[in-house]
């Protein structure tokens, strides 16, 4: 009798530079075809708190350019506290139509660690993240995460902890 072997999941390019900078994480991958929000079908399948949940944004500030902020799903990024942040006097969202351009992924796909592989775009993390053991970013590819250690990441990509979230209202 032959054994089975279990199915691993191909990793993803992000994978592959944490592997060779040594990082630890876990895979995580949810479904992307189903109805409904997407934030809380990721939530029930993953079974993990919607807070460790973290969504990456690229915007752009009048001063630097490109920035991208990293915050829980189940919060707003805060332009103003961002703005103060990163030395601008004001930041918004890149336009859909120019994302691809300016990270190099898809909606859904942001994830800071290959942005700052390609672009090395500043990039700012919600302070919250700093006393959390393990949050979940993209690996870049819709409906795969990873699970890693904030602080760890934080330092990868040369980013800071900041306050730069606002409660969803």
């Amino acid at each position: 009798m032959s054994k089975k072997k279990k199915a691993q999941m191909s990793k993803t390019l992000v994978e592959k530079i944490l592997d060779k900078a040594k990082i630890p994480y876990q895979q995580y991958e949810f479904p992307t075809h189903a109805e409904g929000d997407v934030a809380q079908l990721t939530v029930d399948h993953l079974n993990v708190p919607e807070h460790d949940i973290y969504k990456t944004l690229a915007l752009t500030g009048n001063k630097t350019g490109p920035v991208i902020a990293v915050v829980p799903i189940d919060e707003h990024v805060d332009y103003k506290k961002l703005s103060k942040a990163s030395g601008n006097k004001k930041v918004g969202m890149v336009p859909l139509k120019d994302l691809i351009a300016t990270t190099g992924y898809e909606h859904g796909a942001n994830t800071p660690i290959g942005i700052y592989e390609t672009h090395h775009y500043p990039t700012y993390f919600a302070k919250e993240a700093e006393a959390e053991d393990t949050i979940l970013v993209s690996s870049g590819k819709i409906g795969r995460s990873v699970g890693i250690n904030p602080k760890q990441i934080v330092q990868f990509v040369h980013g800071e902890f900041a306050d730069i979230t606002a409660p969803e209202n």
